[in-house]
């Protein structure tokens, strides 16, 4: 997975590219570390550019959550499309985490 940082006043955008798997749970401190720096209210992670998504990505995200959730900061994930938004759908995310579509 790669993953692209744009920075706006109200929010650190975040977009996902390639498969997001076991394998990037390194990846997801270089995230979180954006979480950490950010004074902004809103943390959006696009995953637009995701082509797949496994079960760890999945609680990656949840991780996620819970990360900005303890600083207070709100996130949105959006763009998800395919086999990603269908996982996402699967396993109920949007009750937890904000979806955009």
């Amino acid at each position: 997975m790669k993953f692209q940082q744009r920075s706006t006043p109200d929010a650190v955008e975040v977009r996902l590219m390639g498969r997001l798997e076991f394998t990037d749970h390194d990846r997801l401190h270089d995230i979180v570390g954006l979480l950490e720096i950010t004074r902004a209210r809103g943390f959006v992670v696009d995953l637009s550019g995701l082509e797949f998504i496994d079960s760890a990505g999945l609680g990656m995200l949840l991780i996620l959550q819970e990360e900005a959730e303890s600083r207070n900061v709100k996130l949105t994930v959006r763009g998800a499309q395919g086999d990603v938004r269908r996982s996402i759908d699967l396993a109920r995310i949007g009750e937890i985490i904000t979806i955009d579509s």
